[in-house]
């Protein structure tokens, strides 16, 4: 076993808000038509042979991407598990808002009820040191959402990634390792769809 941890973080396929900018945070809102398609289509890219594992948000979206990739991918049932830490940042009261209406209502302040950037940079320290200790020398496959991927990329990029106004695309795959040497970096930063 060597001592580098991979991690392939996988956006969730589409759903009916993503399509209105809609914030969904810990809202359980299903995949589209599109989406399972944009799930299937990167199963097909996806190959089994590069991960021992894969983790999914508990949220549907997530879930039914990882199952949709585990069965076409050729994924045991047993390789899939929940990891609630995958789970995407609260909006709170916003959640259900467009952006447009969320900066219009809230402006700079935390709607009631949500994770601020804070705690979901504290709660991303605690996936990426999980991942680092838990799947040591694994190959991790981890299906979770835009705000939390926002989040890795920034935190292991020293804040140069995503830039800003950038989209991170549902069905995208962003690739990091992690070593004693360099702890986590990435490895390849891919925005859009993996298809």
């Amino acid at each position: 076993m060597t001592d580098r941890t991979v991690l392939g973080l996988l956006r969730h396929g589409q759903t009916d808000w993503n399509i209105d900018f809609r914030l969904q945070g810990v809202t359980d809102i299903p995949m589209n038509e599109t989406g399972i398609a944009q799930a299937r289509a990167a199963a097909m890219r996806i190959n089994r042979a590069d991960w021992d594992v894969i983790l999914t948000s508990p949220l549907s979206r997530a879930r039914q991407t990882a199952e949709i990739v585990a069965e076409i991918a050729g994924f045991e049932k047993t390789a899939l598990e929940i990891e609630p830490l995958l789970l995407e940042r609260s909006f709170g009261k916003a959640e259900g808002m467009t952006h447009a209406e969320w900066k219009n209502n809230f402006g700079e302040t935390l709607a009631d009820g949500a994770e601020s950037l804070k705690d979901l940079e504290i709660r991303t320290g605690l996936l990426l040191e999980t991942l680092a200790t838990t799947y040591a020398g694994a190959r991790v496959l981890a299906v979770s959402h835009g705000a939390l991927i926002r989040q890795v990329l920034s935190s292991v990029s020293f804040g140069t990634l995503p830039p800003a106004g950038e989209r991170i695309s549902n069905a995208c795959l962003n690739r990091f390792a992690h070593t004693a040497e360099q702890g986590w970096h990435l490895v390849e930063y891919a925005p859009q769809p993996l298809s």
